[in-house]
């Protein structure tokens, strides 16, 4: 059971920083924006959930049994994610690649204290046991002293995993997997990365959000391990009986000119390569959903539209469709992992040919984070455009991908992977 108390804000965006710094003294923190993207509508502005009082942590067997079973157990709000190695636990898969970050495969729990940004307020919800302490909390919040200088970290230096030339091998590689006629489509994704290295991750995370201004924005704190996130994708929603999924395939770069800018989404639009890449996953993700939706109620709502982001515009498709009242959440959410965008095609096919040719295992990236409500609900983003961090191994990593189809050039999609790559390097070396 939960109390909560309803307060008027005068300022959104002052009140967001001063709960998202006030939240770094708990060891669980899990901080969603939507940075008021009107084109990718959410049920919040902002939500906190922080201080575990009852949680799941899995490895990958078994996992979503037993995320299921803590969900009705709980019969709460839970906040956590799950990694993209969780299709191990789906199909006869394996991850055997280097892992410097250790995050276990899935991770929720059920917050003490919970916070939403909703307009022009700020509700506050707290369990019982906890209620007595939502107007200390509450007081410290608003007080809470927004510092805007930057305190001091070691000095970055950025290695990449995959070097330009062996990059470029791995995809001409995939090319002949793709002549042949193994895969249609795959995702290819490399990892930049430091070790020995401190940072502050609530500074850079802040950094982060204001440079990308993403509609998925996400902080996570799991004890000494740290998710920065400024995603701007959606995975999967649910509301009442409709779920939609909102891959994101096609990548242009954007102009400080207006007129190039609009020229530049344009050729997007009308790119033939950008929209067969983002048309193979639709067509993948109609499947997955085709799984637990209603009979004849998988539709695509939206084709190839292109969205404007801070750093690049995005080919981003809508399907949706209606699932039975009774079908289990953890279920949907089962039955469309991993998300296709973060796959190819045919996935399976794809998921195998990635592990071979990857070189590290992707854990968190391109997993998911989000939550589950008491009435059933739930929304996900996919975690890209993120950096990764362990506080004990002092070890930094942000990871990005690419579409790899017939019609890709190697040298561009090496290109594309250093824009998508442009804003943690810029936060992380300055």
């Amino acid at each position: 059971m939960r109390v909560s108390k309803t307060i008027l804000v005068t300022s959104v965006p002052k009140l967001k920083k001063q709960l998202f710094l006030w939240a770094q003294q708990f060891d669980q923190v899990v901080y969603l924006d939507s940075n008021a993207y009107k084109e990718a509508p959410q049920k919040f502005e902002a939500v906190l959930a922080v201080k575990a009082n009852t949680f799941v942590e899995s490895s990958c067997k078994n996992a979503f049994s037993k995320l299921r079973a803590f969900k009705e157990q709980t019969n709460d709000w839970i906040f956590g994610f799950l990694t993209y190695d969780l299709k191990n636990d789906i199909e006869d898969l394996k991850s055997e690649n280097d892992d410097g970050l250790n995050f276990p495969d899935l991770y929720f729990f059920q917050p003490e204290k919970l916070f939403f940004i909703e307009k022009n307020t700020l509700t506050a919800s707290y369990l019982k046991e906890a209620a007595q302490e939502i107007e200390k909390d509450l007081n410290h919040i608003q007080n809470t002293v927004i510092n805007t200088e930057s305190s001091t970290s070691q000095n970055i230096k950025i290695k990449l995993r995959i070097h330009k030339d062996e990059y470029i091998q791995k995809v001409n590689s995939l090319l002949s997997h793709i002549q042949r006629g193994d895969i249609y489509e795959a995702n290819f994704c490399q990892e930049f990365y430091a070790e020995g290295t401190t940072i502050n991750p609530a500074e850079t995370f802040l950094k982060l959000n204001e440079v990308s201004k993403a509609p998925f924005a996400s902080f996570l704190k799991y004890n000494t391990k740290y998710l920065l996130s400024a995603s701007p994708e959606r995975y999967l929603k649910k509301e009442g009986t409709t779920v939609i999924s909102q891959p994101i395939k096609g990548t242009a770069k954007r102009s400080k000119d207006k007129k190039q800018d609009a020229k530049l989404k344009k050729e997007l639009t009308h790119s033939e390569k950008e929209r067969s890449e983002n048309i193979m996953i639709v067509d993948l993700v109609r499947n997955d959903l085709s799984r637990i939706a209603e009979k004849n109620s998988v539709q695509v709502t939206e084709l190839c539209k292109a969205y404007t982001f801070k750093q690049v515009h995005q080919l981003i498709s809508t399907i949706s469709c209606q699932v039975s009242s009774d079908t289990a959440a953890v279920d949907i959410v089962k039955a469309t992992f991993p998300m296709g965008s973060m796959t190819g095609a045919p996935k399976i096919s794809a998921m195998k040919l990635i592990e071979q040719i990857e070189k590290t295992k992707r854990g968190l990236y391109s997993g998911t984070l989000g939550y589950f409500s008491p009435d059933n609900n739930f929304d996900f983003s996919v975690i890209i455009r993120s950096i990764l961090y362990n506080s004990q191994k002092k070890y930094v990593s942000y990871s990005v991908g690419g579409a790899i189809t017939a019609k890709s050039d190697a040298f561009m999609e090496y290109e594309e992977c250093l824009l998508k790559a442009k804003a943690m390097r810029e936060v992380l070396e300055g």
